[in-house]
């Protein structure tokens, strides 16, 4: 029983490192640095995504241990109470600008 948690440890892990990767090549453009300077250019690719890869992991990470873990029912509370009362507060200030400004998008 043991073994299965462990396994499923490491599983949850590899998970991550996989979604981190992912991440680094849509989002951060991948293998390249993320600034074009000369002393950027000299550190190799690999080197850079790795750097990538490990950021997004810290922040993976992170709001994973920051945020606690929902239930169902928490889930569709939060939407339902606060999430769509937020929209639909945000609607009223954007069409006011939007006719205001005649900026129709």
């Amino acid at each position: 029983s043991s073994m299965g948690s462990a396994l499923f440890f490491l599983g949850e892990y590899a998970n991550m490192i996989l979604m981190s990767g992912l991440c680094t090549l849509f989002f951060l453009g991948g293998w390249p640095p993320i600034l074009d300077l000369p002393i950027s250019n000299q550190i190799p690719g690999s080197i850079w995504f790795s750097i990538k890869v490990l950021l997004f992991l810290f922040l993976y990470i992170w709001v994973r241990a920051a945020f606690p873990r929902y239930r169902y029912d928490q889930l569709m509370g939060l939407g339902r109470k606060v999430l769509l009362p937020l929209s639909l507060a945000r609607v009223v200030p954007v069409s006011g600008v939007s006719v205001t400004f005649r900026w129709l998008p």
